[in-house]
């Protein structure tokens, strides 16, 4: 396999020289700034922080909302001091951040779709231009897996992309977020659940779609801080679940009630809480097949703090 399978809890050292530049200044030491993206899963995990209900140590945590392949740019120029990246894009962030232990966002059976107007096989996709949400995702690298090659696509902003395909501009979507669970409502065709398809090509495994990184040069206390901090978030979601999908909704594009319990209960859960083995599990297999498959750059071992 290319990437070890060691995934234990390790201490984080401390970055050389050539990244001083993105160092906080001593006027900034207790800001934060935290990037997320703007759906309901995301907004609910950081209910806590948002409500004030959490104590931030003096923190001031302020949110950046972005899409996930912005997010992951952003990252790529050690520009937050935490963000949720795509775990597709953790080994070309690796010497600059790790993975925070909670906040993941895993497809336990279920994930990232290609739709299309119409069905047509699987195999079929290789000769179609499917819109992509960005080429760091997680969702793209299980598409590259499961296609084994790179296909014709077109990066279209994720909550544009039913758009794209209704309007015949691409052959079929590669959709993340709430679309998931929306496209038969809006007379789309399943071609593929990309969950369904990692589950069993790995005997039952969830699909790693999203973490949250702290950046290395923060130093321990502070990582250590600022871990606690969005894990007692999410603690708190989930302990105080009708405000939180309340807050959560504002994030939601056009869905209800009952749709965003559905979509967050898909996305926060105990492998939020804490990867555990079987999610560390996951993430090695993925970013072991990324690797040997060449889209993804080798890493000895997956840092969680």
């Amino acid at each position: 396999m290319a990437v070890s399978g060691a995934f234990d809890i390790i201490p984080i050292a401390f970055l050389d020289s050539r990244f001083t530049e993105n160092r906080v200044s001593e006027q900034d030491t207790r800001r934060a700034r935290v990037g997320h993206s703007p759906d309901p899963d995301d907004a609910f995990m950081f209910y806590g922080i948002a409500s004030g209900a959490v104590d931030t140590a003096g923190f001031e945590i302020e949110q950046i909302l972005g899409d996930i392949e912005s997010l992951n740019r952003r990252a790529l120029a050690g520009e937050l001091e935490v963000s949720a990246v795509s775990i597709h894009a953790y080994p070309h962030l690796a010497s600059r951040y790790a993975l925070m232990h909670c906040g993941a966002s895993m497809g336990d059976g279920y994930g990232p779709c290609v739709i299309a107007e119409s069905a047509f096989p699987i195999d079929e996709l290789v000769k179609k231009t499917i819109a992509v949400p960005g080429t760091l995702t997680s969702a793209y690298l299980a598409l590259r897996l499961l296609l084994g090659q790179e296909f014709h696509h077109e990066v279209v902003p994720f909550d544009l992309i039913p758009e794209a395909v209704k309007s015949g501009r691409v052959d079929a979507g590669l959709i993340i977020h709430e679309s998931q669970i929306t496209y038969r409502d809006e007379g789309f065709e399943l071609i593929v659940d990309l969950g369904v398809w990692w589950r069993e090509r790995t005997d039952g495994l969830p699909l790693p779609l999203g973490g949250n990184v702290v950046r290395k040069d923060l130093g321990q206390e502070k990582i250590a801080t600022l871990t606690r901090i969005l894990k007692e978030s999410i603690d708190y979601g989930l302990q105080h679940r009708e405000p939180a999908l309340k807050y959560a909704l504002e994030f939601g594009r056009g869905l209800d009630t009952e749709l965003t319990d559905r979509f967050v209960g898909m996305y926060v859960n105990d492998l939020t809480r804490d990867y555990g083995e079987r999610g560390r599990a996951a993430i090695t297999r993925f970013l072991d097949e990324g690797s040997a498959a060449g889209i993804v750059p080798r890493i000895d071992t997956v840092e969680f703090v």
